[in-house]
């Protein structure tokens, strides 16, 4: 049988350096005239004074925590019909663009949101719509239809079609803030995306063109990034990059270093994109197959070891935590176990049984 796939991508995407001054005009293109704005507490003071500017933006909620409650998200879905809103505004890093999706998708249908999030009640086919504009360089949400968030220590990506954002405003300009071990972090996982959904089992060719260019583009631009956050060109293609790898994964799904990244921020506090670097290097070699060889000379790079190798020292020069004596006490049985049984594991295309993982843990003692 001859190549088959599926590809669909529904949000419309704007970029460019101060395209967040357009926000009012995309706004209007789309119909939307009472928002509630949802963004990161950092950026509160930038969203009042744009939200003068914007009748259209009817309220702003800005109590957002690094790795998204469940009880923000209710928040806002209850804001939402507060203000009977007819659209979100999303500016922020993922964890705020995760928020306003949850929220958005649940704030009509009525319901718990813990009924969503355990999956005893079924999201509905229409919701609220939403125009992300990501702060960071790095998560992709802004193009996918994935939230992930937390209810205590629980911690869950759920991928449905109802958080698929309407459209993407992408301004490079909001990243030249962001500090340096943060740009390392978020751009580590702009590459985990990439990689992941290039060597994901459910790949196909269109998402493997975007994550080539994602892949070329933080392997040419992260170091610059964080050198000199006011870059603004490398800023600029680091956010493409990002974009790119929202794209690349949105399909596909990830894989391997994400089904580890889940128990390494659970159980031992380490942010997403620290917790998806921590094994990236790892995966590169456990997944170095012709295909990903080839890529990686198509790169410049004379194979995966070498890429591996390029992943490794951008981890150290960023300052990332790369050894579990990191962690502090860490339960190597619990951990490899964990990580075996998420269901992402299923997607790489060398699926590693507890006593692999428990080895590659060991290695990085």
């Amino acid at each position: 049988m001859g190549l088959e796939f599926v590809y669909a991508q529904p949000v419309k995407i704007y970029f460019g350096a101060g395209r967040l001054e357009a926000l009012g005009l995309i706004l209007e293109e789309l119909g939307l005239r009472r928002c509630v704005a949802v963004c990161d507490p950092f950026l509160r003071p930038r969203l009042e004074a744009l939200r003068h500017r914007l009748p259209a933006i009817c309220e702003l909620y800005s109590h957002i925590q690094p790795n998204p409650q469940l009880s923000g998200a209710a928040a806002v879905a209850a804001l939402i019909r507060e203000r009977e809103a007819d659209g979100v505004v999303a500016v922020g890093g993922g964890s705020t663009l995760d928020t306003a999706k949850f929220a958005a998708a649940i704030a009509y249908d009525g319901g718990e949101a813990l009924d969503y999030f355990r999956g005893q009640r079924v999201f509905p086919t229409a919701h609220i719509p939403v125009v992300t504009v990501p702060s960071t360089a790095g998560t992709g949400s802004e193009v996918t239809q994935v939230s992930v968030m937390s209810y205590g220590s629980e911690k869950k990506t759920i991928n449905h079609p109802a958080f698929m954002p309407k459209a993407a405003l992408v301004d490079p300009s909001l990243t030249l803030s962001v500090p340096p071990r943060v740009t390392m972090n978020t751009g580590l996982d702009a590459l985990a995306h990439a990689l992941e959904g290039f060597w994901s089992r459910n790949h196909q060719p269109i998402s493997d063109q975007m994550a080539r260019q994602a892949i070329r583009l933080v392997l040419d631009n992260l170091e610059a990034a964080w050198r000199d956050g006011s870059d603004l060109e490398a800023r600029s293609n680091m956010s493409l990059a990002a974009l790119f790898g929202g794209l690349a994964f949105a399909l596909p799904k990830t894989a391997g270093c994400h089904a580890c990244s889940y128990p390494l921020s659970e159980d031992y506090g380490l942010p997403h994109g620290e917790a998806c670097a921590f094994t990236l290097d790892s995966f590169v070699r456990l997944n170095a197959d012709a295909r990903l060889e080839a890529l990686c000379r198509e790169l410049g790079l004379s194979g995966a070891e070498e890429l591996a190798s390029r992943i490794a020292a951008l981890k150290q020069l960023g300052g990332l935590r790369t050894r579990l004596s990191e962690l502090g006490d860490v339960d190597l049985d619990k951990l490899a176990r964990d990580c075996a049984a998420h269901p992402l594991m299923k997607n790489n295309p060398v699926v590693p049984d507890e006593a692999a993982l428990r080895r590659m843990f060991e290695a990085l003692a």
